[in-house]
C-alpha cells in the first residue's frame, strides 16, 4: 500500500520541478517544502539526518540560485545593478502579459537600453544583454538539475533506504 504523505510529498516535489521553469513559482521552495514535510508527517523520522541535512543544502542553493543568479550573470557581463533590478521589474512585467518570451526581451532589451544610455558604448551594451538572458537561461537550467536532484535524493533516502 502507498503511503499516502509520501504521495502529497512527491507531489510537492514534482511541483518544485515544474515550478523551476514556470516563471514566479518558487521551485526551490516548493522541493524543500515536500521534503520537509513527509519529514513531518513521518514524525521526524524520515528521510534520515544526514539525507535531510544534504537535501537541505540542495534546497537553499537553488534558493540561491533562483534568486541571485540572473544578477550575477548580469554583472558579470557589465550592467549596473540598477539595471539589472530595473530589467528584472520589466522583464517580470511583460511576463505576466505575454509570457516567458516577454521574460527574456524585456530583460534583454531593458539590460542593453539602459547599459547604453549610461555608457554610450554598443559592444558592452550588446555584452550585458546578453550576460543577462544567457544567465536566466542557464540558471533555469541549474535549478532543474537541482530540484530533480532532490526529488531523486528523497525517493532514494525515503523508498530505496
Amino acid at each position: 500500500m502507498v503511503d499516502a504523505g509520501l504521495v502529497l510529498a512527491v507531489a510537492v516535489l514534482l511541483g518544485g520541478v515544474l515550478g523551476t521553469v514556470v516563471p514566479l513559482v518558487p521551485g526551490g521552495a516548493l522541493s524543500l517544502s515536500g521534503v520537509y514535510l513527509y519529514w513531518w508527517l513521518s514524525g521526524f523520522t524520515a528521510p534520515g539526518p544526514i539525507a535531510l541535512v544534504v537535501l537541505t543544502i540542495l534546497g537553499l542553493v537553488t534558493l540561491f540560485v533562483e534568486l541571485f543568479a540572473g544578477s550575477i550573470a548580469a554583472r558579470a557581463g557589465g550592467a549596473s545593478w540598477v539595471t539589472t533590478g530595473l530589467a528584472a521589474a520589466v522583464g517580470i512585467v511583460l511576463m505576466v502579459v505575454t509570457g516567458p518570451l516577454g521574460l527574456l526581451l524585456g530583460l534583454f532589451g531593458t539590460v542593453f537600453v539602459v547599459e547604453y544610455l549610461r555608457a554610450g558604448d554598443l559592444d558592452r551594451s550588446t555584452q550585458s544583454a546578453i550576460y543577462a538572458t544567457v544567465g536566466i537561461l542557464a540558471s533555469t537550467a541549474i535549478q532543474v538539475l537541482l530540484t530533480v536532484s532532490i526529488l531523486c535524493g528523497f525517493l532514494i533516502a525515503v523508498v530505496v533506504l
